[in-house]
């Protein structure tokens, strides 16, 4: 490669960019791993947005002056290539800074959303330096566009993210409801598809015949799906009804609400793998024993739910019914489990 003016070669020009690179995997891995920092100081909630959002905002800033620099030729200078990586690098360390200014008192479900998003932005960057160096001296590719627009799009995620834990876990729990929903409409729809479960994804040639018993459900077999498609349906009315006892009851004004609502994030976030593990296993060529495993295990979830809810400040004794109702649609759907299973023990 040709020197440029002054003697000084492309890749040492670049090296700035590959010191930027290293620094900003040892941020993404304190991001990942660190503790918030303790402070005496009262948390001063809309100071810390409003910060976090300015940070976030420059970082956006400087991923944009990074990529137009090597947009197209000549490649920056060694001296502007050091401003363009010092700029990033101020920016990802500052807007990690006042990520730590986060306490854990305002809940793990809330320091857990903007760690991630956190996080992202500093992966985006990554990338981009990675493309970066490995086409230092072409025109501006469609691999750059695509990196600098995902990290404009992290950055202005954090602008979305929810202020308070209470918001936190209602978001994260609309999340699992939608899982849930979709499981739930899916095994509808393939239980009502001619009895065979596959006939949207299988020609008659691929089958090689229709009468392969493996793709169809035994009368035994139908009689199971019944109370399992009741505990995915609890599951999902579960879901539905702690997000809105949630959305009426929730508070994030003392630790013990903050740490209720934590408690629930935590355990409904294993409904839905267990809603999925259960629905897979209700396929053809059944295993029942399979079956009565994986229900058992999402009844034993469900029944969590429900008791850490009855305990907690979103309970009041209005929102006593469905739980009540629930806890005893759960025992009946999997009585019925054990009862058509009981020749496979």
């Amino acid at each position: 490669m040709e020197l440029e003016p002054g003697g000084v070669g492309p890749a040492r020009a670049l090296e700035p960019l590959r010191y930027l690179r290293e620094a900003l995997r040892a941020a993404l891995s304190r991001i990942r791993e660190g503790e918030s920092r303790e402070s005496n100081e009262t948390f001063e909630q809309q100071r810390f947005w409003d910060t976090l959002g300015q940070t976030f905002r420059a970082t956006s800033q400087e991923a944009t002056k990074l990529s137009l620099a090597f947009s197209r030729p000549p490649l920056p200078s060694a001296e502007d290539c050091q401003k363009l990586s010092d700029g990033v690098q101020n920016a990802v360390l500052a807007a990690a800074t006042v990520y730590y200014w986060l306490p854990k008192d305002q809940g793990t479900t809330l320091r857990k959303m903007v760690r991630d998003a956190a996080a992202e932005v500093v992966e985006g960057m990554i990338q981009l330096t990675d493309v970066i160096l490995s086409t230092p001296l072409q025109s501006l590719s469609q691999e750059q566009l695509i990196s600098t627009g995902s990290i404009w799009e992290a950055c202005e995620q954090i602008s979305h993210l929810p202020q308070d834990n209470q918001a936190a876990v209602l978001s994260a729990m609309s999340a699992y409801l939608g899982v849930v929903r979709d499981a739930v409409e899916e095994m509808e729809q393939a239980q009502g598809e001619d009895q065979d479960p596959y006939s949207d994804i299988m020609e008659d040639e691929e089958l090689g015949s229709r009468g392969n018993r493996d793709t169809y459900w035994s009368e035994a077999d139908r009689k199971l799906l019944g109370p399992c498609m009741g505990l995915m349906k609890a599951s999902k009315a579960c879901l539905k009804k702690l997000l809105g006892a949630v959305k009426v009851h929730g508070k994030a004004d003392t630790p013990e609400q903050v740490a209720q609502l934590d408690d629930l994030a935590d355990i409904t976030n294993e409904i839905s793998p267990s809603v999925d593990e259960l629905a897979l296993s209700m396929y053809p060529p059944m295993n029942q024993l399979a079956v009565r495993l994986n229900a058992a295990k999402l009844a034993s979830i469900l029944k969590k739910v429900l008791g850490i809810t009855k305990g907690s400040h979103v309970c009041p004794p209005s929102e006593e019914g469905w739980v009540q109702f629930l806890s005893g649609a759960v025992d009946h759907n999997m009585d019925k489990i054990k009862d058509f299973t009981q020749s496979e023990l």
